[in-house]
């Protein structure tokens, strides 16, 4: 899935306009310009063939209250400009550059101009403007290196223009990149696993299906998944559909998807977590790279609201803690999947290592785990390498969800990859991001989940695996005598001595109680009102090699050679 040379070429023409921008704007500010021009331009070109024919019609209709549907139809696209002004009219009036490509802006159609404002672009329109480059600027985005017509650049060219163009940004946005931009290699290997074995997409039949990501950002994912499926077969369409809380990262993204000629409408702004905006809705694919580690304290009241509903809202299963809301998001994602009788859904989305293992048994975490594993929806998790995001060095891992694993050889199973190793060395740290996922190891990775075999790096477990009864063990209150305390002829529980056991739900509690307590303190019983069932996928336990401890006799070589060594420097520094 590279760039063409042609579409490199062109995106790094494109991004040469910003030297234009030097002294006014730093170096990482130059996506504040640059983007919002592009997306402009593309619209300035596609618009370009049928300018006439709107500015005619908009004189005929403009009080009407079917003018849109009209305007639409006279551009022959779902945009339309109303105002005389192009780009290469802009450019031939320099002395009321401003004014012009103001009233240029406001002629737009409303989806349009909900872009521009979500970019907060007349911001940088009065700072250029204010500093005298905002004529150079333009003059620059009707060059021939600029020229975005249709009849150049088709709408799969622009998206990957695009693309690379807002890669360029968040790269000189360094460690703040990873806010908004996961690696393409991540995203193509979770495209790679979602398609995986579907035969409606691979057979060529001309379907159609549906894709969602709760966190889309500037639509990275939604991007990768429908370019990758165009390869694979240009005959199904892949409706992409996602949500985004932050301004400038929404306006990228519909952006994007106005540029590329699908239907932007389903790109929707606001709180995934507080405003559901497909409240109702399902979807074949669910993709996501939510954020981690970020608490949902302001979003409490709404989200425990709709807590409250159970099953008839997303968080039926339980809460995360309140420090971090990306159990949210995976709650969002599965909420979202069809039923299996409408054939059902596949997930793949990011979490770090927390949701593995945090909450004890009847925690809201537990209860998340606990209720994914015995509905049998977990397909897999993948550890993917350290060092391989921007703003984070953590372990991250892509859980793998569906909810079609009846019948076939995953039923009531999960594999577990270890792909923590499958990396190489960047030549040029981003941020916090050293490492690449090459090819081969997107591919070897995609093999072994696609073949479902246990190798050194992939490990299969039934989902009960995972479960655990949290038993409360009590221990007799005794008086200074030693001698038992009764009530009602009742032995009473020491709070002191009271201890809990975990027993995995494969083994049975009282033959696991007679081996593992009742030897050290044969005094003990269960209190049963107190048991729990718990559910937690220890990864890093199931991957440990042991190492023996070298020699002692290898060490302590080492270290009379590292004492020689340094009595040998110290000698030469002081001249003894």
């Amino acid at each position: 899935m590279g760039l063409s040379s042609n579409v490199n070429e062109k995106a790094s023409l494109i991004w040469a306009i910003a030297d234009k921008l030097t002294g006014v704007y730093k170096p990482h500010e130059y996506g504040l310009v640059i983007l919002p021009l592009t997306v402009i331009r593309r619209f300035d070109c596609i618009l370009a063939d049928t300018k006439d024919a709107v500015v005619a019609e908009y004189e005929k209709v403009q009080k009407l209250p079917m003018r849109d549907v009209l305007l639409q139809s006279a551009a022959k696209h779902d945009f339309y400009n109303t105002s005389k002004y192009t780009f290469e009219r802009l450019a031939a009036d320099p002395d009321n550059v401003e004014t012009n490509f103001r009233a240029y802006l406001n002629g737009f159609s409303d989806n349009v101009q909900d872009i521009i404002a979500k970019f907060n672009f007349d911001v940088q329109i009065t700072r250029m403007a204010e500093k005298g480059i905002l004529y150079i600027v333009l003059k620059e985005f009707t060059t021939p290196q600029a020229d975005l017509h249709p009849d150049l650049i088709s709408n799969l060219e622009m998206g990957y223009i695009f693309e690379e163009i807002i890669r360029r940004f968040s790269e000189a946005h360094n460690e703040d990149a990873g806010q908004h931009y996961t690696p393409r290699e991540v995203i193509q290997l979770m495209v790679n696993i979602l398609f995986n074995d579907d035969n409606d997409v691979l057979s060529g039949n001309g379907t159609a299906k549906t894709i969602y990501d709760p966190a889309c950002g500037t639509g990275g994912m939604l991007s990768v998944a429908e370019s990758y499926l165009h390869e694979l077969n240009a005959s199904t369409k892949l409706l992409a559909f996602g949500q985004e809380f932050n301004d400038e990262t929404f306006a990228i993204c519909k952006a994007d998807m106005l540029i590329k000629g699908n239907d932007a409408s389903f790109i929707k702004d606001g709180n995934t977590l507080t405003g559901d905006q497909f409240e109702g809705q399902h979807f074949d694919y669910i993709i996501s790279n939510p954020p981690f580690g970020r608490e949902w304290k302001n979003e409490k009241a709404a989200i425990e609201k709709e807590a409250k509903k159970g099953f008839a809202g997303r968080f039926g299963p339980g809460l995360p803690a309140v420090g971090d809301g990306q159990m949210l998001f995976l709650l969002t994602a599965i909420a979202k999947m069809k039923e299996v009788k409408e054939g059902g859904s596949r997930i793949a989305i990011i979490q770090n290592g927390s949701p593995l293992f945090t909450g004890d048994a009847g925690s809201g975490p537990s209860e998340i785990r606990r209720y994914i594993l015995e509905n049998d929806l977990l397909e897999a998790i993948i550890a993917l390498p350290n060092d391989i995001f921007y703003n984070t060095g953590i372990a991250t891992y892509i859980w793998v969800l569906s909810n079609r694993k009846q019948g076939t050889k995953r039923e009531g199973k999960v594999q577990l990859i270890n792909a923590n190793q499958c990396y190489e060395k960047r030549r040029k740290s981003l941020g916090n991001k050293r490492n690449d996922i090459p090819q081969k190891a997107i591919n070897g990775i995609t093999k072994l989940y696609g073949e479902f075999s246990e190798t050194e790096i992939s490990k299969i477990f039934k989902s009960k695996d995972f479960g655990y009864t949290k038993i409360t063990v009590e221990r007799p209150l005794r008086d200074e005598h030693n001698e038992l305390l009764l009530k009602n002829g009742k032995k009473q529980p020491d709070k002191n001595l009271r201890d809990t056991e975990n027993v995995p739900l494969n083994e049975n509690i009282e033959e696991y109680f007679k081996r593992e307590v009742l030897p050290f303190a044969p005094d003990a019983w269960i209190d049963r009102k107190k048991s729990k069932i718990g559910y937690e996928i220890p990864f890093t336990r199931y991957f440990y090699k042991y190492e023996a401890p070298r020699p002692t006799e290898e060490i302590q070589v080492e270290i009379l050679d590292i004492e020689t060594e340094l009595q040998g420097s110290l000698e030469e520094i002081f001249d003894i």
